[in-house]
């Protein structure tokens, strides 16, 4: 009777399966087919269906979708929000948008307009799609295992309180973001309260504020990043349990820019990362047991500013390389291991030719910590009067801390 039971309900399943791909069906959208509307076609459209939308310019408001259907753009449509309404609002799960331009959406302060809005649903992809000129570019509230792949972002805002963020996550799950450029907004990419995330192979650049910003998000991973000319490049805060590795920081220039900003962060990972001309590459501050290995830092004023609230972290196998100060500290209370680093201003020697230095290096120089506590006297920098100064701290260190140091600095850079 059971194995009986067992067959009628694998052959239901069968003809169940077999009934929904029948009545799956193509809608064609455009000027010169029979549904000139997509929203129109939205109404018509049964869960699994597909529609092509085909070039031309569609002004429709809001285009509000409440089951899992597919959209595909094909010879570039552009839906137009014309500065008023949300373009793409996605309320169901099993969605697909793809190869549209979608542009100018409407702006508010009460409510997080975007280009494509996803509220509340599971499995949508947003793939090859061009967003131009939204407050917010993609948006993913509260949803799960969705993916954003290869879109392209650009937005104008010359203010941060007119500009949203490109791609945004609040409340989500399991979403990869993955090969998307995005350039002018505030934030590149936004993540909070977003968990078991990969970012892969993005570009954030030229934003307003971070090319990357995520605060209370767990056991997320970032890799093979970009983050170019930004306000400032990265900025991790009240995290756990995150990897960045393979990514690219460079060129966030300012007073007050980082390459990356670790604030009140535990457990984490970075590795095989490059950071390049940022006025600060790394700012930790409160931050305990980061593993920061096999990066490369150079051409930064500031390669790394470590502050005594920071405890437990491990720093090896780094290279530092043409950095105006390597490390800077604020106090001389130091609790983290610096251990078989490469660094371009040790003047040590190596008399049994292991590689590894005889003496231990003391990257802190006196200066920097003058500049720490008074930023002016950075105007004597390359003076005559401050080389003497930090000759002087290495034969007799008195100001420095003295227990911040390498034990066994590298004679080489380290091979990344």
């Amino acid at each position: 009777m059971r194995n009986r039971l067992s067959f009628v309900w694998r052959i239901s399943v069968g003809l169940w399966v077999i009934s929904g791909a029948v009545h799956a069906k193509t809608i064609e959208v455009g000027q010169r087919q029979a549904n000139k509307s997509i929203q129109a076609a939205v109404a018509l459209a049964n869960p699994g269906d597909t529609l092509i939308v085909h070039g031309g310019i569609y002004q429709e408001g809001n285009i509000n979708i409440t089951k899992g259907i597919v959209l595909i753009g094909k010879d570039g449509p552009v839906i137009d929000g014309q500065h008023k309404y949300e373009p793409i609002s996605i309320r169901a799960s099993d969605v697909t948008v793809q190869g549209f331009t979608i542009k100018n959406s409407g702006q508010s302060s009460m409510v997080d307009m975007a280009g494509i809005k996803i509220y509340n649903s599971s499995r949508v992809t947003i793939q090859d799609n061009i967003l131009d000129n939204n407050f917010f570019g993609i948006y993913s509230q509260g949803s799960k295992n969705c993916l954003i792949k290869n879109n392209r972002l650009r937005a104008y805002g010359k203010a941060e309180q007119y500009i949203g963020n490109g791609i945004h996550a609040w409340k989500s799950d399991s979403l990869t973001i993955v090969g998307n450029e995005i350039i002018g907004h505030r934030d590149g990419i936004y993540l909070e309260f977003v968990t078991h995330t990969q970012v892969e192979d993005n570009l954030s650049s030229n934003n307003l504020r971070y090319g990357l910003h995520f605060m209370f998000s767990h056991n997320n991973a970032y890799y093979s990043n970009t983050f170019r000319a930004n306000g400032a490049g990265v900025a991790v805060m009240y995290t756990k349990h995150v990897r960045m590795e393979r990514n690219i920081f460079e060129e966030n220039w300012g007073d007050a820019a980082y390459g990356l900003l670790l604030k009140d962060i535990t457990d984490s990972h970075i590795q095989h990362n490059i950071f390049v001309k940022n006025t600060t590459a790394i700012f930790m501050e409160g931050s305990n047991r980061v593993q920061i290995l096999e990066n490369r830092f150079e051409n930064n004023g500031w390669a790394i500013k470590i502050m005594t609230s920071c405890m437990d972290n491990t720093l090896t196998k780094n290279n530092f390389v043409q950095n105006t100060f390597d490390i800077a500290t604020n106090g001389g209370r130091i609790a983290n291991t610096f251990d078989g680093n490469y660094w371009d201003k040790y003047e040590g020697y190596d008399l049994d030719k292991n590689g590894i230095g005889d003496v231990p290096h003391h990257p802190v120089s006196l200066f920097s910590m003058l500049v720490e506590r008074y930023p002016t006297v950075m105007l004597l920098f390359r003076s005559f009067m401050v080389t003497l100064f930090d000759r002087s701290e290495k034969m007799f260190p008195s100001l420095t801390p003295e227990k911040l140091k390498d034990d066994k600095p590298l004679m080489k850079s380290v091979i990344l």
